[in-house]
This record gives structure tokens, sequence and C-alpha cells, in this order.
């Protein structure tokens, strides 16, 4: 069944990782930089998070999800280099257009931010599977209902669209108009609301008949189909990520402390 994940099969080093191996990565992404509190780190983490998708070959696939952000990263940018509270050191003049350097650089901090959020989540939704990585988190005490329920949310849009396209296809050869202009289209779409719906709880009745009858609700420990996805670099580099965190907050502390000295 097709899914609406972004996730792709390449075969390298960084599809066989462990999916909590890549969400320590974002943990530490995201922590480490605010604990330390410095944007060379952020700088460094957004490095390793494009050599790793680099690696991986799924680099291109970043690019609508930067696009979509980079809009409102621009706008970012433009009004606080404009108009923040606090700006008085010009650094660029564009006729009457002035930017401030206290705006630019509080704004270049949010990018900088923004983008070391994106590029590590990239790391894990572009390179893993999301059936695997339910399936090592149900292997390790996850609720394999809470489990079901998240894989069909990545399953349930593509199995409503193709639902409806063989629907439309069906109309159609039973001549009714399903192209045109925007009147003749919402014309053919309302009569499809109705079977697609029933279609849809068809399909989820069948499912729950399915798992019952293969003893979903079974209190016995299951098996599973699939071996665990992770080679042996996992351990350590879980081990790393952990390390780095409980340094970075120890660094903290120790700042924390000699602050108030």
């Amino acid at each position: 069944m097709k899914s609406i994940s972004l996730y792709e099969e390449k075969g390298s080093v960084l599809n066989k990782i462990a999916p909590e191996s890549k969400i320590l990565y974002i943990v530490a992404a995201l922590v480490i930089p605010y604990l330390i509190g410095s944007r060379w780190v952020s700088l460094g983490f957004i490095i390793a998070s494009i050599l790793l998708l680099l690696s991986a070959k799924v680099i291109r696939k970043t690019v609508p999800i930067l696009g979509v952000s980079g809009f409102v990263l621009i706008t970012v940018l433009l009004i606080q280099g404009l108009f923040r509270a606090g700006n008085v050191t010009p650094i660029l003049s564009l006729g009457p257009v002035v930017f401030y350097k206290e705006g630019v650089n509080f704004a270049l901090g949010i990018v900088i931010n923004v983008l070391n959020i994106l590029l590590s989540f990239c790391v894990l939704i572009l390179t893993t599977k999301p059936s695997d990585m339910i399936e090592n988190f149900v292997r390790k005490g996850f609720s394999p209902r809470f489990g079901y329920v998240f894989i069909s949310i990545f399953q349930i849009i593509p199995q409503m669209t193709e639902t409806m396209a063989t629907i439309t296809d069906a109309q159609r050869s039973r001549g009714m108009e399903t192209e045109g202009n925007l009147f003749i289209r919402v014309k053919a779409f309302i009569p499809l609301i109705s079977p697609v719906v029933m279609s849809s709880l068809i399909n989820t009745k069948e499912r729950a008949l399915a798992l019952e009858v293969r003893g979903f609700n079974s209190t016995i420990q299951k098996t599973f189909l699939n071996d665990e996805k992770k080679i042996p670099a996992d351990k350590w580099i879980q081990l790393g990520m952990v390390v780095a965190i409980v340094a970075a907050i120890v660094f903290r502390i120790v700042l924390v402390v000699m602050y108030f000295m």
C-alpha cells in the first residue's frame, strides 16, 4: 500500500541505522546548541545534517521542505532587520530602506535554529521507513494499538485518493462529465464524497475484523515478521549522542554556577 511518508530507500548506511539513533541525533541537535548557547554549534549540526543527507542521496528531497519555510525565513529577516525594536546600527542602505545590525543578527539566530530543526528532522523522516520505526518501538514496549493508528495515518490519504480515482473512472465510463471548468469539476466531485466515505468505513471495518482474527488483542507475546533494523555501530552512535547531551548539560550547569559565584 502507498504511503504519504517521505521515506526513500537508497540502500545507504543511513537507511540501515536504527530509528532510535536518528531520534537521539535530533534531540542532540536541538538540545546541545541551546545548552551551550552558541550559533556555531547549531551551524555544526546543520553541516553534519547536510553531509548525512548527501551520503544518503536524499538531499534533493529537502529542497521542497526548505523552499516552503524559506519564504517565511526571508520575511522574518526583512521584518527584523528593518523594524525590530532596538535597531540602532545601520549595516545596509537601499535608498530609504535601512537594515540594522541588531535586527539582522536576531533574525539570523532564528534562521539558523529553524534550519537546524528542519535538517535534523529530515535525517529521520527521509531515511526511516515509518513502519520500521513503529515496529522497533513496539519491540521496546510501545503499545501496538497506538502503533497501528500511527501507521494508518500514513496510509489513509493514499487509500482514499486511489478509491476516488477508481470511482471517478467508473463514473466517467457511465457518461458523467468530470473534466472542464471549475463548476463542472465541483459538480462532479460532490457525488463522489458519499462513495469515498462509505468505502473508507468499509475498509476500516474489514481491517478491524482481519486484525481481530489474527489475534491483535491477544495478550500473548507477539513475534515480528521483519528483523529489527540496526547495525553494530548503533550502540556507539547512541552512546555518543547521550554522552554529548550529558556533557552539554554539565557545561550549562558550570556556566550557571560560575555566573552566580
